[in-house]
């Protein structure tokens, strides 16, 4: 029998999963906390993506739609969170499929995961990008004068290869970081709070914040009251919560550099979700109270800088800008780490084309070609943000938000079949140290119905210029999220079929084998 009373407990348990520890075990609890709260970053999700929410909906789908699709999101976690502490993994959310359901469930499922995450490396460091040169622009005329799309691409690839650079250097580096990164978001959301609340001369009343309603998608000539707005323009403006509050995986791929992993990483998910929707809902609060001129902001797209324009001076107006843009960052960082350990994970397995090279770990023991790959993905699905589009005169970022929603739709997605297949397991389950109970019935059921329908809206037009058969249709305006998912779907399908389920059989094991076995005897 092999011997391994040489193992800590964290090696121990990844032992009994099947791997041998590779990477740097030098993340706290706090530190996985840290790398999920950075990325769902209230700083970057509740800025860039307040203009879909202030079109399709209006202040409604801010003030009461926040709190309500955050409280479904949290019901998410919890059930992740129970499968974290059962299996504490980097593969995390597909090898849980793989456990419970099978190579083909695995397989399905790790490569919506990989989708969602390379969509959301690219989503943050693009949003970064944007309000890095709103930063600029509001210092100098100048530079704001010179603007372009081409300009902010720019800036989006010079992003990503310091983010890049930085996650290649140290793994411990990046723990660090996103320890710093809880506190700057932490204080920088509350100075924002706090100049949005006693610098402007006015404030919107209770009724305007909690009931007014914008209807600025071009569906249904602005109607705001027809059974249009309330079943498809308004639930398009819960983007903005249901992609702020995502990533939350990340405490799942960190779990094999995280200290006391079943606990650790499982406390990550659910309180990364629960701290920032409270700080969330504040800050968002904020944006809507300093509101001048409502409609100004409707006619600019409804981006959220339109706001601080209205309300602050120019000094505290880039304070503001500059405080969501090295929050943006820090997210951008954390996002890289994030996917690029799950695709060290998933090539480890040989699921990605590459995957040898993929799966390496440099000297500094950090998954280096995963991390240029995530980038150089990124950077190449982001490319449609370079055409310009405009809706009802005003400029909106289409290309922007296909590639939140393809995040979203990746993510969640991923999550559903674990989550589903740990309710069919039902009592048969053995769960780590965390764990739900028997309240598991009814949360993981309201959990997959939620990214159910959250999916199929998200897939939809943003606009009645991207329905083909209308007669304004232009390919600027087309939400190619479904293109893109859709589309790889099917490739996958083809490739399962011809190819892969003769050689994909779920995760390797990376440990001798006797090491497996001693655990179960």
């Amino acid at each position: 029998m092999a011997d391994t009373t040489h193992l800590s407990d964290d090696e121990q348990l990844l032992a009994k999963l099947g791997y041998k520890q590779e990477l740097n075990r030098s993340w706290s609890g706090f530190s996985n906390f840290a790398i999920s709260f950075s990325i769902i970053s209230i700083l970057a999700g509740c800025f860039t993506t307040f203009g879909q929410a202030w079109n399709n909906g209006g202040p409604i789908a801010i003030s009461w739609g926040w709190p309500i699709i955050s409280t479904f999101i949290l019901i998410i976690g919890f059930t992740m969170s129970e499968l974290v502490s059962a299996y504490p993994t980097s593969g995390g959310i597909y090898w849980w499929a793989s456990k419970m359901g099978g190579p083909a469930a695995g397989f399905f499922t790790g490569w919506l995961n990989l989708i969602g995450l390379l969509a959301v490396t690219a989503s943050v460091a693009y949003g970064c990008a944007t309000f890095s040169d709103l930063t600029l622009s509001t210092l100098s005329s100048s530079w704001a004068d010179g603007y372009s799309l081409t300009r902010v691409f720019i800036i989006f690839l010079v992003i990503l290869a310091i983010a890049a650079v930085l996650n290649i250097f140290s793994g411990h580096l990046m723990a660090v970081l996103n320890n710093v990164s809880v506190w700057w978001h932490v204080a920088g959301a509350s100075i924002v709070i706090l100049v949005l609340a006693f610098i402007p001369k006015t404030h919107q009343a209770l009724s305007f914040v909690f009931g007014e309603r914008i209807n600025n998608s071009g569906y249904d000539g602005g109607a705001s009251a027809s059974p249009t707005y309330w079943f498809l323009v308004l639930p398009l403006g819960f983007l903005l919560t249901q992609y702020t509050i995502t990533g939350f995986d990340a405490s799942a791929h960190l779990s094999e550099e995280t200290t006391a992993a079943s606990e650790g990483a499982a406390k990550g998910i659910w309180r990364s979700i629960f701290y920032s929707a409270i700080g969330g809902w504040v800050l968002l609060l904020a944006f809507l109270f300093a509101v001048q001129d409502p409609a100004a902001v409707t006619k600019g797209g409804g981006g959220v800088d339109l706001i601080f324009g209205q309300a602050l001076p120019q000094g505290w107006h880039v304070l503001v800008l500059f405080i969501s843009a090295a929050g943006q960052f820090f997210c951008t960082i954390a996002c890289l780490t994030s996917a690029s350990r799950m695709t060290f994970a998933f090539s480890r397995d040989g699921a990605i084309p590459g995957s040898r090279g993929l799966s390496k770990v440099s000297a500094s023991r950090v998954p280096a070609n995963a991390v240029v790959f995530v980038a150089v993905i990124g950077a190449i699905i982001t490319l449609p943000s370079l055409i310009e589009v405009d809706i009802n005169g005003a400029p909106v970022p289409v290309a922007f938000y296909a590639v939140t929603s393809v995040a979203v739709i990746g993510l969640y997605l991923a999550f559903a079949i674990p989550i589903f297949l740990r309710w069919k397991m039902g009592d048969s389950f053995q769960p780590g140290s965390w764990t739900l109970g028997s309240k598991y019935k009814w949360m993981n059921l309201v959990a997959v119905a939620e990214i159910a329908i959250i999916s199929i809206y998200f897939i939809l037009p943003f606009t009645p210029a991207a329905i083909p058969w209308n007669d304004d249709f232009s390919w600027k305006f087309v939400n190619y999220a479904p293109i893109l998912t859709i589309g790889t779907l099917i490739l996958l399908v083809l490739w399962w079929q011809i190819s892969a389920k003769r050689w994909f059989t779920g995760p390797k094991h990376t440990i001798d084998e006797e090491v497996v076995k001693a655990f179960d005897d």
